[in-house]
């Protein structure tokens, strides 16, 4: 399948309770290694507490994309607040992720675009996404759809909750 019809046949859709295995599959398959998730069953517990607050809260939406039926990647979208800017409204990218076969299709692209307009459709002036500095590949892919590395991000642990 060429990348273009592959690209069309993604289907984006809001997650469901019953996708988190997927997406913590997907999640667990990231290279950068910089967290500890994993399908593992002792730990389904959090992450269903987690997609549980997700689904509830009006500024918070977790999507799939799928191919033929299967998830294939996926994203979340935070809204947030702000006095500066003239109160505008910002669209933060979070857990983005393709499979490792799926990469390479379109299906980021995809996804993206999806989020941006609909990041556009609420009102927002600006999204943002924060990559892992080894990322190289990935910051090519964010670059080319048209996010500028404009400030140097800072992250903090706060326990092992």
């Amino acid at each position: 399948m060429s990348a273009q019809s592959r690209s069309d046949a993604v289907h984006i859709r809001p997650a469901r309770r019953g996708d988190l295995d997927a997406i913590v599959r997907l999640i667990a398959e990231d290279e950068s290694a910089l967290h500890d998730d994993s399908p593992a069953p002792e730990h389904r517990a959090a992450y269903i507490r987690a997609f549980d607050q997700i689904d509830g809260d009006a500024r918070n939406e977790l999507f799939v994309a799928e191919v033929a039926g299967a998830v294939v990647g996926t994203f979340q979208l935070t809204y947030m607040p702000h006095i500066f800017d003239r109160g505008a409204e910002r669209a933060q990218l979070e857990g983005i992720f393709v499979a490792k076969a799926s990469r390479g299709q379109g299906i980021g692209g995809r996804m993206l675009d999806f989020a941006l307009d609909r990041a556009r459709t609420r009102g927002c002036r600006m999204a943002q996404l924060n990559s892992n500095k080894a990322r190289a590949d990935a910051h090519r892919f964010y670059e080319a759809a048209g996010f500028t590395a404009s400030h140097e991000g800072f992250k903090a642990k706060l326990g092992n909750t």
